[in-house]
């Protein structure tokens, strides 16, 4: 490892302390990032590493809000601001139980580096609250967002920092925050979140982008190796709306899904999932996936069973990070899987990493695989921008070329720095290089 590298990591180490997640994100990029700093060494001299791993604002408050019986419940909210050099802050808000400013940071610094691979004027940021909406009422929900915004809305703008959605933020509670928002400021200012409701200022498309880029980026993978996804036996984790609209678009394109998953079990169907019964169940019923299984005869529920053990040519992890261990490798990789594609943000430990590699299995890192989504976002913004709406027709059509210019630039970057098929090389090297340069344009700030 290069000593600046080195060096640095131990930095974030020292500095981040319980911050398990965010110094994985940081190896994961810095172990990439060798040959780079060969190649230009005013880097080093500039003190870029040191200056990307430390985030430019990091914003902690308190969340209380009253629930239906009159108590009122305390949470805590995170923004983490962590690189503006291409543009204004951008990436989504997390609403779990598990979410802690490591996570948020982990997410922030993840975002970075995808936004710049979109190629879209945006910088890096995340944020969320240890608040889950899961058995809340919609009053609960909109009073506990309403607090959540009174105190962010002193942080964000369209050209400050732009939240979107993430796990627990649909566009019902993009809603309630806009609303808040606009209370708050005595203003429309519909570019300052993104992920809303195409009758009022919404990307037609943006819910699907996250999980259909995924798909176009899995397609672009194969067919630089002259293959399709037509016939391909899929699994998918996750049953949001990532993991939805990459099983219907899967679908789609003549693949066969044949697994979805959530908290508390997968879903297996040889015949492949129905996206009807799925939406159903989860986004209206807002059931667990033994719903689905009760609704359709021909699929097994497999309680506290991850979806990696079964059989299939790509795996789409979509549901959270860390949720395929090395164990999970191995059994993919004896069940057949020759490609992992990324829908959720660091699906795979470092471990996995490890046996997809000895396993010669084709990695599409999240970093450039899922990065449909935040494309998605800077479509809305241009639109609320120029108050010129497009078809859900169009949106599409720009999301495949962005995915496939994505694509492209990875082969690029792992060509000529790494291995022509060491795709997460190509990411980090790809999303670093535009930062990096940018941040050395703009001095010492």
């Amino acid at each position: 490892m290069h000593a600046y590298i080195k060096k640095t990591l131990a930095t974030v180490i020292e500095r981040n302390p319980g911050e398990d997640v965010f110094i994985q994100a940081v190896r994961d990029v810095l172990s990439s990032l060798q040959p780079v700093l060969d190649q230009y060494p005013d880097l080093k001299e500039k003190s870029i590493l040191e200056r990307l791993c430390e985030p430019e604002r990091q914003i902690i408050f308190r969340v209380a809000w009253e629930d239906d019986k009159g108590k009122v419940q305390v949470n805590r909210g995170y923004r983490v601001q962590f690189n503006s050099a291409l543009g204004p802050y951008k990436g989504g808000l997390r609403f779990h139980p598990s979410v802690n400013l490591g996570i948020v940071k982990f997410l922030g610094f993840e975002q970075i580096f995808k936004n710049a691979l979109t190629g879209q004027d945006i910088g890096g940021g995340k944020g969320g609250a240890d608040f889950n909406p899961r058995g809340r009422s919609n009053r609960e929900i909109m009073r506990f967002c309403q607090s959540f915004m009174t105190e962010l809305s002193r942080h964000i703008g369209d050209t400050i920092d732009i939240p979107a959605g993430d796990i627990g933020v649909s566009q019902r509670e993009i809603g309630y925050l806009f609303g808040q928002y606009k209370r708050i400021t005595n203003r429309y200012e519909s570019g300052v979140l993104t992920g809303k409701h195409f009758d009022w200022g919404g990307l037609p498309g943006r819910t699907e982008a996250t999980g259909y880029g995924t798909v176009y980026f899995a397609r672009a993978m194969l067919k630089a190796r002259d293959e399709s996804l037509e016939g391909k036996i899929c699994t998918v984790s996750g049953a949001g709306n990532v993991a939805t609209y990459a099983i219907q678009k899967l679908q789609q394109l003549g693949a066969k899904v044949v697994s979805c998953s959530d908290s508390t079990g997968t879903i297996h169907e040889p015949a492949g999932i129905d996206v009807d019964t799925l939406r159903q169940v989860k986004e209206i019923e807002r059931a667990d996936l033994s719903r689905y299984a009760q609704m359709r005869g021909g699929s097994t529920y497999l309680p506290d069973e991850k979806p990696w053990s079964i059989p299939c040519d790509i795996a789409f992890p979509c549901a959270t990070q860390n949720e395929i261990s090395g164990d999970d490798a191995k059994a993919l990789a004896d069940n057949g899987c020759q490609l992992v594609c990324e829908g959720a943000n660091m699906p795979s430990t470092d471990e996995a990493i490890k046996i997809y590699r000895q396993k010669n299995i084709l990695i599409g890192p999240a970093k450039a695989a899922n990065a449909g989504g935040v494309a998605g976002s800077a479509l809305e913004m241009a639109q609320n921008a120029s108050r010129y709406n497009l078809s859900f027709s169009q949106v599409d059509q720009r999301l495949q070329e962005i995915m496939e210019e994505i694509h492209g630039n990875c082969c690029h970057y792992a060509a000529k720095f790494s291995d022509p098929d060491d795709y997460i090389a190509g990411a980090n090297i790809g999303g670093f290089l535009p930062v990096a340069q940018a941040m050395i344009a703009m001095g010492t700030i």
